[in-house]
């Protein structure tokens, strides 16, 4: 394996990090052309994504969090921010159905008068892997196959049997909650770790929730199938008809918030999105309320051409280590400037509302001539914009060499605990369901050696879930 100038490829499972527990460094040159790669594979829909639906409404702060972070749209009780949510499916293209099985986009920007804070997540709290350098190798097998034209089954199970830390996340996938019945009645989850940070620069890693206030309900199997081919806009056609008619979807929002000094020695690593933080460890604190209330006149100008980018923050609220998010750090920027132009920022449903972009970027595909004759570079002698000094997050110590290398592993690090756990979590008949959805899929595998390595990470989530899977299986296949 080669970069695609030639160079042999050390390591492609990990990326490079500043230290054992670092952020990702720029001079990783083959995490970098992956990624940019994989963005300009297709024009000009989303590579991943580009089935959606959006809405605006507003963000209503309901407990005090300024212990935690200086962010001013966070400052109040009662204080409202507006802002745009774009859902999503992953896999699908522009014209595919909504009522799938696939995880959900829940991309939300809040409009603040410290700039865009963009918080891209999911209706699942974690991931299928844990390093953004896997990123393009696990989309590839969600995507057509370069033969078949088709997804694949064996490419599919093929991917996440040699990927044992994607074993949490399709237990939730194949599960009940695995195809939501509207976009309304669904949980969001920013999945990823981030960083909060209070005037006194006391840090903290944060992990958000949105809870639908609407009760979560979902599709079975056979109940998908059917609507997917009777209306392949349903998710959509409930989300406008529910607004037009007043009934305005909310969530409720919580944070678990983890003190930085406890992350060292927490029994999961807390920068893992193949993890989440049970519970009982970090309690979920309420801290807002979210409303959608206002459709978009125009869905190209305001869903297609939106852009969220996670290196979106404002003051008091940064990233975490976690490999995945670093690396979408980059990647979702990148893939909105080619696949939107250079000026996407200057379009209504993405620039500021509540304060005014100040910055020396200029010309390019689509830019209106805003600044008109102001100076264009910095520091310059004219009153122009200038620094504040003042970052918006702090910095994280690093130590250590510069490789590529897997995060560090903790006390109870491993690939099935969880997955385990949330098996066990279930009834009876949600294991009967999960059991049966993963069956039928893994039946379409032709080959015996990747069905089986796909039971055996099941098996070890839980011994129970693999042997009743393994039946199921063989069943199918005769």
């Amino acid at each position: 394996m080669t970069t695609e100038a030639g160079a042999p490829v050390a390591d492609n499972q990990n990326s490079q990090t500043a230290g054992a527990g670092g952020p990702v460094l720029v001079q990783d040159q083959h995490l970098l052309e992956k990624l940019a790669h994989f963005n300009r594979e297709r024009i000009p829909e989303r590579i991943v994504h580009a089935r959606g639906a959006g809405a605006y409404g507003k963000f209503t702060v309901t407990a005090d969090v300024t212990k935690y972070t200086r962010a001013k749209f966070l400052s109040e009780i009662g204080k409202e921010t507006e802002v745009f949510l774009r859902f999503s499916t992953v896999a699908g293209n522009l014209g595919a159905a909504d009522a799938v099985r696939d995880p959900r986009g829940f991309a939300l920007k809040f409009y603040t008068e410290e700039g865009n804070y963009d918080l891209v997540g999911n209706n699942t709290p974690v991931f299928f892997i844990k390093d953004a350098i896997k990123f393009p190798d696990f989309i590839h097998t969600q995507k057509r196959d370069p033969y078949t034209g088709s997804q694949e089954p064996d490419n599919v199970f093929d991917f996440w049997g040699l990927s044992p830390e994607s074993t949490h996340q399709v237990t939730w996938l194949f599960g009940d909650r695995g195809i939501p019945a509207s976009y309304r009645h669904m949980d969001g989850f920013g999945s990823h770790t981030f960083q909060w940070t209070n005037e006194a620069g006391e840090v903290f890693w944060v992990k958000y929730h949105f809870k639908t206030d609407q009760g979560i309900k979902n599709l079975t199997a056979q109940e998908a199938e059917v609507l997917a081919g009777k209306d392949p806009d349903s998710h959509q056609r409930d989300l406008r008809e529910a607004i037009e008619r007043g009934e305005y979807p909310t969530w409720t929002a919580y944070v678990q918030i983890m003190p930085a000094a406890e992350a060292a020695n927490y029994r999961f690593n807390p920068f893992d999105l193949t993890k989440v933080w049970p519970h009982e460890d970090y309690p979920m604190i309420e801290f807002g309320k979210l409303e959608l209330n206002r459709n978009p006149r125009n869905i190209f100008a305001e869903v297609e051409q939106s852009i969220f980018s996670p290196h979106h923050f404002v003051p008091g609220i940064g990233p975490s280590p976690d490999k995945m998010l670093q690396g979408r750090l980059f990647a979702y920027g990148d893939a909105h400037r080619y696949r939107v132009g250079i000026n996407a920022d200057l379009l209504p449903v993405n620039e500021p509302k509540a304060t005014k972009a100040r910055s020396y970027g200029r010309d390019g595909v689509m830019y209106d001539g805003r600044h008109g004759g102001a100076k264009n570079y910095e520091p310059n002698s004219f009153g122009a914009p200038t620094e504040t000094g003042r970052a918006l997050w702090q910095p994280l110590p690093v130590s250590g060499t510069t490789e590529e290398r897997p995060a560090p592993s903790h006390a109870e690090d491993d690939d099935f605990v969880q997955a385990g756990n949330l098996y066990r979590l279930m009834s009876e008949d949600e294991k009967a369901r999960l059991i049966d959805n993963l069956a039928n899929a893994i039946a379409g595998v032709s080959r015996d050696d990747i069905a089986q390595r796909a039971i055996e990470n099941f098996r070890k989530a839980d011994p129970d879930y693999g042997k009743r899977l393994e039946a199921a299986v063989q069943a199918l296949r005769g």
